[in-house]
């Protein structure tokens, strides 16, 4: 059987190039329709002429189609993968460059925090239309979403469309374990753990080498090798408090919480340094797309100038293709789905992220019963900020969004209510002409 795959945002190309390898490493799956759209006629066709590349490199009898029409990518497909991004940097800026104003330091901007939740009401509209499209030209595919904020997209699609099969993918939670593996010199294949929480605020709750707890070694590592420390100073500290590891990087952990960016001696002893990517400075990943901007097509040039990799890695996504639609093959990953009786001590229908096993059946989330007090106080708190942003942009209540980003634990320790409303007010004029779903009136 012929499958087909369409990939919304295309132009995403490391996202793409190396999902589509991993697709096509699985022989089931080889002999599939490779549908690519992306609304940038130019990355488009790089990214055509790449896959078409893998394909021909790997000699797999895939068919590769590239086109701009939403529609025509989505007819009759088996899995669609999402990794959009709702306007250039000229326009997400100043989801980095507003709060800056008003105190509020922020280094990646993508999941919580004015700058996640403003990222959030301008991509769920075109979110909701591919959930639309989904729906009507291909409603049993598997949908997997890449793109962020991840937790209340999911929720709120998989609220408003509960029949699709549908869950969001993040690569922090198998990185994070492979880093902790190097860490205390263990195979990464002799590793086993169980993960929950949010979207970038889950935790191990259980982390185990051959079957033994290796949270001591992990405890003994950051203590005693200062390197490790180092390497990533804001999750260590939390961890040293918390007692459990989590899986989103320190750069991003910095924004979610109130204790490492309300105070500049704060932001230059935690989050200016560390040898992992993302360590924390002010507007990193604004910096790091300026840049890209301008040396893309140099990089791409080069990637066609050497040998392609066809190595399978290690996203989730080919996987979960494979144990739905392929060879069956079972795989068990972390994903975000809503809370059903998932998390005992988190919001119920909030977007959590736990272990599913992929199968012939679909997606079956596993119940992990309660989160340790801490963890659940912590992811909790965002949680149900996520779930009011969630249902202010739904109701296209602006008030309901202000009161969401006042709880925020970084803005709450940097700013006063007034200076929140100022600043959200801001925010709501420079992107107005993003959010159809407000009215024009001012808070």
């Amino acid at each position: 059987m012929q499958f087909k795959f369409a990939f919304i945002g295309a132009g995403s190309f490391g996202f793409t190039r190396e999902l589509i390898r991993d697709i096509l490493s699985f022989p089931s799956l080889r002999d599939c329709t490779l549908a690519l759209m992306d609304i940038d006629p130019e990355r488009l066709e790089v990214i055509r002429r790449a896959v078409q590349r893998i394909v021909e490199e790997g000699k797999y009898p895939a068919k590769v189609v590239a086109t701009m029409d939403r529609g025509e990518a989505l007819a009759g497909a088996d899995g669609v993968i999402t990794t959009i991004l709702q306007g250039n940097c000229d326009v997400w800026q100043h989801d980095i460059l507003i709060p800056k104003k008003y105190g509020v330091d922020t280094c990646v901007g993508d999941t919580r925090g004015p700058s996640g939740i403003f990222r959030y009401l301008r991509t769920i509209n075109p979110i909701l239309d591919i959930a639309r499209d989904i729906e009507r030209l291909c409603p049993n595919a598997v949908h997997l979403n890449y793109t962020n904020p991840m937790a209340m997209l999911c929720r709120t699609v998989q609220g408003m469309f509960p029949k699709l099969t549908t869950s969001g993918l993040c690569h922090s939670v198998q990185g994070t374990a492979a880093m902790l593996a190097e860490w205390i010199g263990a195979p990464e294949e002799e590793i086993s753990y169980t993960c929950a929480g949010i979207n970038h605020q889950a935790f191990y709750t259980d982390f185990r080498w051959k079957g033994r707890d290796a949270y001591p070694l992990i405890r003994e590592a950051i203590c005693g090798r200062e390197e490790i420390y180092n390497a990533e100073p804001v999750r260590n500290e939390m961890f040293l408090a918390l007692g459990y590891y989590p899986t989103e990087s320190s750069g991003h952990n910095s924004e979610y919480n109130a204790w490492f960016r309300k105070r500049p001696d704060l932001i230059r002893r935690y989050c200016t340094h560390g040898t992992n990517w993302n360590p924390g400075e002010y507007a990193f990943i604004l910096k790091e797309y300026r840049n890209r901007e301008g040396i893309w097509r140099g990089e791409i040039d080069k990637w066609f100038a050497e040998p392609v990799e066809l190595a399978r890695g290690g996203e989730y996504a080919a996987y979960i293709f494979n144990a739905i639609l392929g060879d069956g093959t079972l795989f068990k990953f972390n994903g975000n789905v809503r809370n059903h009786g998932l998390v005992d001590n988190l919001p119920q229908g909030s977007c959590v992220e736990v272990p599913i096993l992929a199968s012939k059946h679909g997606l079956e989330p596993i119940a992990v019963g309660k989160l340790p007090p801490q963890l659940a106080l912590l992811a909790g708190t965002s949680a149900q900020i996520e779930e009011l942003a969630v249902e202010g942009s739904l109701a296209g209540d602006k008030e309901m969004i202000y009161q969401a980003i006042c709880f925020d634990p970084l803005t709450a320790a940097v700013c006063s209510l007034r200076e929140i409303r100022d600043m959200v007010n801001e925010m709501f004029a420079r992107n107005e002409a993003w959010l159809p779903q407000f009215g024009k009136a001012a808070l």
